[in-house]
């Protein structure tokens, strides 16, 4: 743990350097692929015309395509004492090293895109549609940028003041042939169109403007939250910006192999907001706006290096994403030279209170650019140099390929270290790469891996209308219970809103088993006596006064037979259903069933994250703008702790990335975080596998993000 650290904080970064120590050994092990073992949607847009450059490989060693699982690609940029980059280097100037042990090198492309394009070069083609902007994007003269206006986290002067800068330099310095988009944390990746019209581009810069610390919504998304306190508003736009990040370098990964470049403009990121800016949810007057000095406590340190370790875990695993697929972060903070990160607008806050919030918002920007090889545009009026910098970069590198002689598969983070045989130089590259599993080769090189497995398509089949007349949808999952017998859980929505007293009230359950006894009856909900019928409490076993109940079952075949019944009892639909009802008691690993809870807004969200007793969602369809836990259990025999993986899969069955994997304390319930905010709208398979040292089991469960 100490020399992966140490690997990914290459120097001191004061507050963020303590968090990513003490939140680290509760990270889950995310194992990757490379980039070729992840796809993501890609949508293309106009274009121009265009200028090229120049790629020289090596005679003896010209590029090959590898499909080894050990085969790692690492891009390299080589400056001399004064800054300059050198290009004309050859494979012989290089050693790469994997966790201090010496590889070969079997590929070496130079890669030096200069103004004036080769009299051989190919032209670059426009661009119309998205198999044309994948075939420019993976030509090696061809340079790739994506610049995140990350409104929410840049004050409205900052904005404008980077914006006439950074338009001023595109129009200077872009080469025709350049790739370049434009995305806020509420664009769609999808919708991530790169184009050659710059001009376009340049108008889009020119509208940026800041949002940071302005709270009117702007949209259906910010309506949800806009009355909230500033402290949840912060953590929700920190939430939102990330997970487009997120999304952007899973994005790069499947447009192409070599180096890609986000100019991130933020003001960086904190989840602290100091006590004077802190509000009551009923609007109460904090007695904190009238002392400059409530912040100054240890106390309130702790509060600040707690309230950002959700957050530095986001960071962590977004460098981790960004490494692995080849993608540079070169930050720009447009407050330039400041003292502080609260102005005169805001309550009196203590010098040294805004110095440490200053210092951790800049030091996430450090973090980002230094571990995924860009640079940190910090302290700067003039940012000219370090935009210069980005495009230098992208514009020569090496691309070295070799084969793992380790041939790691154990999930685990593996060091890479360029180095060069000549002391009067200098090298950047990447500092290491996630490697596969065992598990991840055998799925990569079984047959089934070229079709759509069957088990997606069954799990997709999930997403169909309902059966039942289309007047309700149900969901009926299973865990274990006690004495050996079978929790079973029920729930029910009206698949949509009818209005007034015509559609769905109650459902009438009953579940029997093989035997003939009845597990359950009752209706979901119960009426109360006043309404004339029903029983006067709601039977033993319901969860809540809403749409589900629960009870135990004997394992074996159960029928269910539903009545849908209007406000005033009248049946709307039946329905009669055999369900297998598993054992949870065998000697076999098993799973319970998967369920999906909901959240609108970070308030629901707060409560959900530790209620296990929530009502799971019945319909398989929610917004981007939601927020998902998937929950379920593992029982294995005796005291065995499975090793439990999540995986998003595309409705192809294909990986696109991993998912963290909650574990509660009692080492049997997990839950597995979904951001839909970064996923482009449509249908997506969850990828649930648990595995102990003589058992694997593997179970997909699907849903749908609609527009």
């Amino acid at each position: 743990m100490l020399s992966l650290l140490s690997t990914l904080l290459p120097r001191p970064l004061g507050l963020l350097a303590l968090l990513l120590v003490l939140v680290a050994p509760v990270q889950v092990q995310q194992p990757a692929s490379t980039s070729d073992d992840n796809q993501s949607d890609t949508v293309a847009p106009q274009d121009q015309a265009a200028q090229d450059e120049q790629i020289e490989p090596d005679a003896a060693l010209s590029p090959v395509f590898r499909s080894g699982i050990n085969f790692i690609r690492v891009d390299a940029v080589v400056t001399d004492n004064d800054g300059n980059h050198v290009t004309d280097l050859d494979v012989s100037d290089f050693e790469v090293y994997e966790d201090g042990e010496l590889q070969t090198i079997e590929t070496f492309e130079r890669v030096a895109i200069g103004a004036v394009p080769e009299s051989d070069a190919r032209p670059a083609t426009s661009i119309s549609n998205r198999n044309d902007e994948e075939r420019e994007a993976d030509r090696r003269d061809v340079r790739v940028f994506v610049i995140f206006f990350d409104d929410y986290h840049v004050r409205f002067e900052n904005g404008q003041r980077a914006s006439l800068q950074l338009t001023e330099f595109l129009r200077n310095n872009l080469l025709p042939t350049d790739l370049v988009a434009v995305m806020y944390p509420l664009t769609p990746v999808s919708d991530v169109r790169f184009s050659r019209n710059h001009e376009a581009v340049i108008a889009q810069v020119e509208e940026f403007y800041g949002r940071k610390y302005r709270y009117e919504p702007e949209n259906l998304f910010e309506q949800e939250y806009w009355n909230y306190p500033p402290q949840v508003v912060e953590q929700i736009r920190n939430q939102v910006s990330l997970s487009a990040l997120n999304g952007l370098m899973v994005r790069l990964g499947g447009l192409r192999e070599g180096r890609k470049s986000v100019l991130l403009v933020s003001e960086g990121y904190t989840n602290y907001v100091p006590p004077q800016l802190r509000e009551s949810m009923d609007g109460s007057f904090n007695p904190a706006r009238l002392d400059p000095n409530a912040a100054e406590s240890p106390i309130e340190e702790t509060h600040q290096l707690f309230s950002d370790s959700s957050l530095i875990l986001r960071l962590r695993e977004l460098f981790q994403v960004a490494n692995r697929f080849n993608t540079s972060v070169y930050s720009l903070d447009p407050r330039g030279f400041t003292v502080g990160e609260y102005d005169l607008s805001q309550p009196d806050i203590s010098y040294r209170t805004n110095r440490r919030v200053l210092r951790t918002t800049q030091d996430t920007l450090y973090l980002l650019s230094e571990q995924t090889d860009g640079r940190a545009i910090v302290n700067r009026n003039d940012i000219v140099p370090g935009l210069r910098q980005m495009m230098r970069d992208s514009s020569a590198y090496y691309l070295l390929g070799y084969t793992s002689s380790q041939s790691p598969l154990d999930g685990k983070f593996h060091e890479i270290d360029v180095q060069l045989k000549r002391d009067d130089l200098q090298v950047r590259s990447r500092r290491g790469y996630w490697a596969l599993t065992e598990r991840d080769v055998e799925r990569a090189l079984s047959p089934e891996a070229v079709a759509p497995p069957r088990a997606v398509d069954v799990a997709l089949s999930a997403l169909a209308e309902p059966r039942r007349g289309h007047t309700i949808r149900t969901w009926v999952g299973t865990a274990r219970g006690e004495n050996g017998r079978t929790l079973v859980r029920f729930a029910w929505e009206p698949v949509r809103d009818f209005g007034g007293s015509e559609g769905p009230a109650r459902v009438l359950l009953t579940a029997m088993g093989d035997a003939g006894g009845a597990f359950f009856r009752g209706r979901i909900p119960e009426q109360s006596r006043s309404a004339g019928r029903g029983l006067a409490s709601p039977p033993s076993g319901m969860v809540n006064a809403a749409m589900m109940a629960s009870f135990e079952a004997d394992p074996g075949e159960m029928q269910i037979n539903v009545s849908v019944e209007g406000a005033n009892g009248e049946v709307l639909d039946r329905d009669r259903e055999r369900i297998d009802v598993p054992d949870f008691t065998g000697a076999n690993l098993i799973l319970s069933t998967p369920s999906f809870v909901r959240a609108r807004n970070t308030m629901m969200w707060r409560e959900l994250v530790d209620d296990w007793d929530a009502v799971p969602a019945v319909s398989r369809e929610f917004r981007r703008t939601e927020r998902l836990l998937l929950r379920f259990e593992t029982y294995a025999p005796g005291a065995t702790v499975p090793s439990v993986e999540a995986w998003l899969l595309n409705r192809r069955g294909d990986r696109m990335f991993p998912l963290i994997v909650q574990p509660a304390d009692d080492g049997r319930r997990y839950q597995v975080d979904i951001q839909p905010a970064s996923l482009a709208p449509g249908e997506y398979v969850v990828e649930l596998s648990a595995t102990t040292p003589s058992d694997e089991l593997t179970e997909l469960v699907a849903f749908r993000l609609g527009s």
